[in-house]
């Protein structure tokens, strides 16, 4: 059985999902197995991925039959794990080498259940950015709660855990009601303060959706268990947290 099982969803990713991938199998920890869960793509993902299975034994891919969407995805990709730990990675984003390494070791050291690193970006061309987001050594629930330093595919947690209390579908965002789940019942959430996580930020990520991710946020803290009321004040305060660090996208 691998130690890790690594999770990625992927939905129209011919662009972005080999660099992905290749930052798994080019890590300095190799045991560990990547399943990719196709969610219908319509672009050239299924073909680029199904090469990658072909060529590495650790890697398995599975394709939904309609677009399901990526709390169904990981989901799928989690029923499906061996691993006693679960590892998250989008299909655009990128891993340092040591990144399982350094964070299993962190894991060890600290006892986590559930962990985290630091995140640095670049933008859709691959261009970095200076912004750090950088992760605090204990996240308690209430500090999890004003903000979420957690960048999904920065997570590693047990994988009896993530059966649980898996994502739900809708218009939430829903790792971050996972973690919050998972934190309030096992304890804080160790954080690694190494940008071991590239995250690319996405056009969208930076304009428009600011609005939708607001009213994502509210149904969030609805999802976990809190009143109308206190859900729109918790979500005004995230949003203050959110306008400062998309500050540094606009700016080089």
């Amino acid at each position: 059985m691998p130690e890790v099982s690594v999770i990625m969803p992927a939905y129209n990713a011919e662009k972005t999902i080999s660099a992905s991938v290749s930052s798994v199998l080019a890590q300095s920890f190799a045991d560990y197995e990547l399943i990719i869960v196709d969610d219908c793509s319509g672009d050239g993902s299924h073909a680029i991925c199904k090469a990658f299975a072909a060529a590495d034994a650790r890697v398995s891919l599975y394709r939904n039959d309609a677009n399901r969407g990526v709390a169904f995805s990981r989901n799928r990709g989690i029923a499906a794990a061996k691993g006693r730990w679960i590892a998250f990675l989008d299909s655009d984003d990128l891993w340092q080498v040591d990144k399982l390494e350094r964070q299993l070791r962190f894991i060890e050291e600290t006892g986590a259940a559930i962990s985290y690193t630091a995140s640095a970006f670049i933008d859709a061309r691959g261009k970095g950015y200076a912004y750090v987001l950088h992760a605090k050594k204990e996240l308690s629930y209430r500090d999890l709660l004003r903000r979420n330093l957690m960048s999904c595919s920065s997570v590693i947690v047990r994988r009896d855990l993530m059966l649980g209390e898996s994502f739900v579908d809708g218009p939430l965002h829903e790792d971050y009601a996972a973690w919050l789940r998972i934190v309030r019942s096992t304890g804080p959430a160790y954080g690694l303060d190494e940008p071991l996580l590239t995250y690319r930020v996405s056009r969208s990520s930076r304009s428009g959706q600011r609005l939708r991710s607001g009213a994502m946020v509210y149904r969030t803290y609805r999802e976990v268990g809190y009143g109308a009321a206190r859900s729109m004040l918790m979500t005004l305060r995230y949003a203050a947290h959110s306008i400062i660090k998309h500050r540094h996208f606009t700016a080089r």
